[in-house]
């Protein structure tokens, strides 16, 4: 028999016993097991006589058999009580003596908590929309042409987008200040490589002059010891270069891989790839929109076993994108967790919410959506049966794109239930912070 304490909060101590006889059974079984094979000192193997056995290797297999029934005798007894255990119970032998006929234990351990949800009609939530512009096409069409810009000599003053090479010395109360020097600088005005105000003391300058200007450093200026200060700055200005953007005709097509040059086919092709990645990012927009709605909507107690997991995989997660980052991450250098422990938390309990509503609600991931998924996701590879079949290959890839599916569908609950706001979006502000 065994008896559930509650020790408070979801933390249960659960008392059982183990009898002996089902202990012994399983090590003498497992001690004869070994004696066939083990080496011992003077005798030949399979012929060491069971007490010898038992006097070397009984104390290691009655540990061994105690801990897999400990573990089997919690589960048994947890199913019955209809406990719902999260992670792993800590245990603890009450019994003095190992030979006693019932070996008493306890294990203490988490439960899942009740979750509660209150109406989501009651919520507000902005849903994101989106719908793809001629100019959308075109403005990314010249930005393929700018990223091939080529610059040509120019005896013209210079202006912005020129390409310009030249001498620079910057002084401060007529003494030339840390990093105020450069010599055959190459640089695109207005492309954000330097000061605003230093590109435009070069604007109307032509090539072989020189000129001096002052100007004022930020106030939050990165070298400290000119930040908020009025320096002197010389120009000299050796070249001047005009940029000349591509035609987009069939060479400039092919070139961006549309084999036989048709700038019509290229179009399509940016065309697709904007819908695609807009509505993917229109798609991350919302969810997240939705799961905050959740959060608000969702009451329960965040199991503190799986919340310590989760801070731990979130400082494992960091240290990796540090590392593939280019850092230097010393072998078992550790982050302070506690760092990760909010976010954990949020995580954990949208998880629970989820969970509970999924069963609740029937979101699960169907079939057919799991299946037109990874066609759309396939669509966008030269060979998409293969990307089919690659995900069909693997379980845990289909479970992947079932947890997606399974959001989806949690997202247009949301929608469906709250008080949807519309906001319509350009592309630029779509693509921003993604």
């Amino acid at each position: 028999m065994s008896s559930v304490e509650t020790l408070g909060g979801l933390q249960r101590r659960l008392n059982g016993s183990i009898p002996q006889s089902v202990l012994r059974g399983e090590v003498e079984s497992r001690l004869k097991r070994l004696g066939r094979t083990a080496k011992v000192h003077g005798f030949r193997p399979g012929k060491v006589p069971f007490k010898v056995i038992e006097q070397q290797y009984g104390a290691q297999v009655h540990q061994e058999v105690l801990g897999e029934n400990l573990q089997r005798f919690f589960v048994e007894a947890a199913q019955s009580q209809k406990l719902q255990v999260v992670g792993y119970p800590k245990f603890e032998i009450k019994s003095a003596d190992l030979n006693a006929p019932e070996i008493e234990y306890s294990a203490t351990f988490e439960v899942y908590p009740e979750v509660v949800t209150s109406d989501v009609g009651a919520e507000s939530v902005e849903r994101i929309t989106f719908t793809l512009a001629y100019a959308d096409v075109e403005n990314t069409l010249m930005t393929l042409r700018k990223q091939r810009t080529v610059f040509e000599a120019a005896t013209r003053p210079v202006q912005n987008d020129d390409q310009v090479k030249i001498d620079f010395t910057g002084t401060l109360d007529g003494v030339v200040f840390e990093g105020g020097e450069g010599k055959d600088l190459t640089l695109v005005l207005g492309a954000g490589r330097m000061l605003p105000d230093f590109e435009k003391g070069i604007f109307g300058m032509k090539s072989g002059e020189t000129k001096s200007f002052e100007m004022t450093f930020p106030a939050d200026y990165h070298g400290t010891n000119v930040a908020g200060k009025k320096v002197t700055f010389t120009i000299v200005l050796h070249s001047v270069a005009a940029p000349r953007l591509p035609e987009v005709d069939a060479e400039f097509v092919k070139a961006l891989g549309v084999q036989d040059g048709d700038v019509s086919k290229l179009k399509a092709e940016i065309r697709d790839n904007l819908s695609r990645e807009a509505q993917r990012r229109v798609q991350v927009r919302n969810k997240d929109n939705a799961m905050e709605v959740l959060l608000r909507i969702g009451q329960l107690e965040v199991p503190r076993s799986l919340l310590e997991g989760e801070a731990q995989n979130l400082m494992q997660q960091t240290l990796q994108d540090l590392e593939g980052r280019g850092m230097k991450i010393p072998k078992g250098m550790q982050l302070p967790v506690d760092v990760f422990e909010e976010r954990a938390a949020k995580r954990v309990k949208l998880g629970l919410i989820l969970a509970e509503l999924v069963k609740k609600y029937e979101l699960q991931a169907k079939p057919d959506q799991v299946k037109a998924l990874i066609q759309e996701y396939a669509q966008s590879y030269e060979h998409p049966e293969e990307v089919v079949r690659w995900y069909a290959e693997d379980a845990s890839r289909l479970r992947e794109v079932e947890n997606l599916v399974l959001e989806d569908n949690v997202v247009a609950w949301v929608m469906a239930g709250a008080k949807v706001t519309d906001k319509s979006i350009e592309l630029n502000e779509l693509m921003e912070n993604n």
